[in-house]
């Protein structure tokens, strides 16, 4: 049984170039298990597994800096790769509902029939962060939040959406400057988060313990992470940290 294999067999075999793996390699994301006489690069059965995070995570749209940081966290690569496998099933549930949404819709269109919107745009809305929100807030809460969105005319749903973006956007200029979590100009943006926030819990009072572990899943999520981290790595960490200082300090 093969039990390693050089770079560019590596390359061939994960649809990537032997040069994408050395970079891999500069940035300690994926040392080879062993360099010849010659001076090539060997990998090992445990660089296939790494090599298979990397590219998974990679599909979730994460950049490497933040997948350094992930790998370095995850030593076990039995859990990582079940993380994985639960994330993968996720996004080809989400998937297989964006296509039955285009086969309904072709199929009503052809046949002149009238189309529903919950038809139209299911798998592409919000609801992939269902179970997170029921495990860590309750059914009432998704179910609340869920039917105020659904009331959403589009141009207030991509109103909302900007929002978020400008925010994060200020997170990661705030945490290129090198501000503190506690300084007032970053204070001032996670007070913006917080009202930001309190949008989608309809009247109801953002708590202290759920705007912190909210945060708190920032960093703990790889999609979250990503969505701040794109504006600088790091920038989770500290909208993390900010929203804990805000919900000891107001709430």
């Amino acid at each position: 049984m093969r039990t390693e294999w050089s770079i560019q067999d590596l390359a061939k075999a994960a649809g990537t170039t032997s040069r994408t793996l050395r970079h891999y390699g500069q940035l300690g994301l994926l040392p080879p298990s062993r360099i010849g006489a010659n001076g090539y690069r060997y990998y090992d059965q445990g660089s296939l597994v790494r090599l298979q995070r990397i590219l998974l995570l990679r599909e979730l749209g994460l950049g490497l800096p933040v997948i350094a940081e992930v790998l370095a966290g995850q030593r076990d690569s039995g859990a990582a790769l079940r993380t994985h496998l639960e994330l993968l099933r996720q996004e080809q549930d989400r998937i297989r509902r964006q296509i039955e949404s285009v086969q309904t819709t072709l199929h009503k269109t052809e046949r002149g029939e009238q189309l529903m919107a919950a038809e139209v745009f299911d798998g592409f809305d919000h609801t992939q962060y269902k179970d997170e929100v029921i495990e860590r807030w309750g059914k009432e809460a998704y179910e609340s939040g869920d039917r105020w969105w659904r009331s959403l005319s589009d141009a207030e749903k991509d109103e909302f959406h900007q929002t978020q973006r400008d925010i994060a956007a200020d997170f990661g200029r705030a945490h290129a400057a090198g501000l503190a979590p506690d300084s007032d100009e970053v204070q001032a943006i996670t007070e913006r988060h917080f009202r930001w926030v309190g949008i989608g819990w309809q009247g109801r009072p953002v708590e202290k313990q759920a705007f912190i572990g909210l945060g708190e899943m920032y960093v703990a999520d790889p999609r979250f992470t990503a969505n701040y981290d794109a504006h600088g790595a790091g920038t989770a960490e500290l909208v993390r940290d900010a929203m804990r200082v805000y919900a000891e300090t107001h709430l």
